[in-house]
């Protein structure tokens, strides 16, 4: 019997199921607003008259706001990661260039003024299309003819696109690798989580954590990319049968980890050896230290079940040693002969830089800021190690090869630089912990035998970490950023040179007649080392300071006293020396100007062009 009509549910729009309001998709938004907010920055940057703290007190608020609004783009964009991961990678290229295109787009000279000596070794290759790898170079030059790949690839690049030099691309040489290098570093971490919130997480980390300026158009940069390609591949197609064990059951696996790649055979690990061959000649080509980082990396992983396969490891150090000992011997039995002072000088060899203290209140304050972001990375990853123990059991491979360069603070200080290299290279590593530490897992909560009882605690505990979460993601990101601005622009002042003085600089050398030698406070300023292969060079300062303040007490007769007799020789003093010297510490306030004013009145030299950015004198009695 049909129901009375007032026991029947009412017809009307109530008893319809309601429709969810579906909002416009936002997330281009702020991304197209934050790179508007940069780009009404640029023309406001004060580079031209940067004082104490470089860059940090000329970008305009607007650039800082940009920042913020491209971080909260990027998390807006981490909630969509797992359908549309072209998000974040959007806002990932967009940090890049926030960051690091300032310099390219505005400089008018060469930044770093010590990259211009690659561009001096280009134009020696282009003029005399050969290399003289025994030859004594001056300036500590002769390791670029005996490890030349990179500068024989830019003296093709140049041919290619038909420029004057490759000073004309060099200050886009951070934007263009570190495009290069965001889909080697996804490919990596892709092999150990499904998770793309954690991916791009990961790289987003990379990026404001790396602040070391090892990505200027140098081999550095160049091996950099490469060895973390070859690693990529190692991590995805060496493993072994049989060694992934529990790894390939998803109970036992973090919910955001990857399941171990398939295992390979011997033969398809044979091609793959002979796939990465020439990436590895391409890297002994290019870098001295690198080849260096990637057989300890391959060792480090062969004391894996998953990964233990000599063979790669044995192609890799005999490719090194056989460049060693052939294009690189003269380096190399140099070093050799030094590893007897530096074997276990762990103090010595970690320290930054090869003299002095950094002094002013900018370098003051980038030295301090990236010695706590190093702390900062190093405790997020050691708190995602721990407390994500099943990622960190599936990701151990990675965390071997950021702990892998670690054994190299024993061998040697490479220059002053040891301590920025193995931060450079453990980086990939401890970016992708540092995100684990902040990204929570996602799934359901999976438990071992013997877990009855525990799901709501797990439950609970799980959204307790994601509340952390969401405050401390945002939290990080934009400490992270402000640590990067300082750490990476605090000394901007050293890095930048006016035209004018540049091109002093080229007249001074272009009259210097062959076999002259060439005197400096420090080799760090642009075109210091034009002509490299026709001339000598002393840089005179690059010492200890008690030594230089010796020096300073008389520093024509010092000076004369070293120049050989019967030699031609010029004094070059510029502002840039002038900043860089005081800014690293190596000569005390106001030395440089007494430098310069002494040098100027003594009789032993002469003045042969002088303006408020320099003065370049001649070695001789005033006429």
């Amino acid at each position: 019997m049909k129901p009375a009509a007032d026991h029947e549910p009412p017809a009307d729009d109530t008893a319809r199921p309601r429709r969810r309001l579906s909002l416009p998709d936002l997330t281009w938004l702020p991304l197209l607003l934050g790179l508007g907010l940069w780009a009404y920055a640029l023309p406001r940057i004060g580079f031209r008259t940067m004082g104490d703290y470089g860059l940090l007190d000329r970008l305009p608020a607007v650039y800082y706001v940009s920042l913020l609004v491209l971080t909260g783009g990027f998390l807006l964009g981490l909630r969509r990661a797992g359908t549309a991961p072209w998000w974040p990678a959007a806002y990932c290229v967009g940090l890049l260039f926030a960051l690091k295109a300032p310099p390219a787009v505005l400089y008018d000279s060469v930044r770093y003024p010590w990259a211009s000596k690659h561009d001096a070794v280009i134009d020696m290759l282009l003029a005399n299309g050969e290399l003289r790898p025994n030859a004594a170079l001056s300036g500590n030059m002769s390791a670029y003819d005996q490890w030349p790949g990179f500068f024989s690839l830019n003296a093709a690049l140049v041919r290619a696109f038909g420029v004057d030099s490759a000073a004309s691309y060099l200050n886009w040489a951070p934007v263009v690798l570190g495009l290069l290098l965001m889909p080697v570093l996804v490919l990596l971490y892709r092999t150990f989580t499904e998770d793309w919130r954690l991916v791009w997480t990961a790289v987003w980390i990379f990026q404001l954590a790396n602040w070391v300026g090892q990505d200027y158009l140098a081999p550095q940069g160049f091996a950099y990319i490469l060895h973390l390609t070859v690693l990529a591949v190692v991590l995805r197609h060496f493993v072994l049968p049989g060694s992934a064990g529990r790894l390939r059951d998803r109970t036992w696996l973090d919910p955001a980890a990857a399941t171990v790649p398939p295992p390979t055979g011997r033969r398809q690990r044979a091609v793959c050896v002979l796939i990465l061959a020439p990436l590895i000649v391409a890297i002994n080509a290019a870098h001295q230290l690198t080849p260096v980082m990637l057989c300890a990396s391959l060792f480090a992983l062969s004391l894996t079940r998953r990964y233990r396969n000599y063979g790669l490891l044995v192609v890799a150090g005999l490719l090194m040693l056989t460049w060693d000992l052939t294009m690189g011997r003269p380096l190399f039995t140099e070093t050799l002969s030094t590893l007897r002072e530096s074997i276990g000088e762990l103090t010595r060899n970690s320290r930054a830089g090869y003299a002095g203290q950094l002094t002013g209140p900018g370098p003051e304050l980038g030295g301090r800021t990236s010695v706590l972001m190093v702390l900062a990375i190093a405790a997020l990853a050691a708190v995602a190690v721990f407390a994500r123990r099943r990622l960190t059991r599936s990701a151990l491979p990675l965390l071997l090869v950021s702990v892998a360069p670690l054994p190299l603070f024993a061998v040697n200080d490479y220059g002053g630089e040891m301590l920025f290299r193995v931060y450079l290279f453990g980086l990939p590593g401890a970016a992708f912990f540092a995100a684990a530490a902040l990204v929570p897992a996602t799934g359901a909560i999976r438990g071992t035998k013997g877990t009855k009882g525990t799901t709501g605690t797990s439950a609970r505990a799980k959204a307790v970490r994601r509340r952390i979460a969401a405050v401390a993601l945002p939290v990080v990101l934009v400490a992270l950023a402000a640590g990067f601005l300082p750490s990476y622009y605090g000394k901007e002042k050293m890095y930048y040179t006016a035209p004018v003085e540049t091109a002093m600089v080229t007249r001074a050398i272009d009259r210097a007649p062959d076999g002259a030698l060439i005197l400096a406070a420090t080799g760090s300023f642009p075109r210091a080392l034009h002509r490299y292969d026709q001339l000598e060079h002393w840089f005179f300062a690059e010492q200890e300071l008690p030594e230089n303040e010796k020096m300073l007490a008389d520093p024509a007769r010092y000076l004369a006293d070293g120049i050989p007799p019967g030699t031609r020789a010029y004094v070059v003093l510029t502002r840039t020396q002038d900043v860089y010297t005081a800014g690293e510490g190596l000569l005390p306030p106001g030395g440089f100007s007494a430098l310069r004013s002494r040098l100027s009145a003594s009789p032993l030299f002469t003045v042969v062009e002088e303006h408020p950015y320099g003065v370049v004198l001649a070695y001789g009695p005033r006429s």
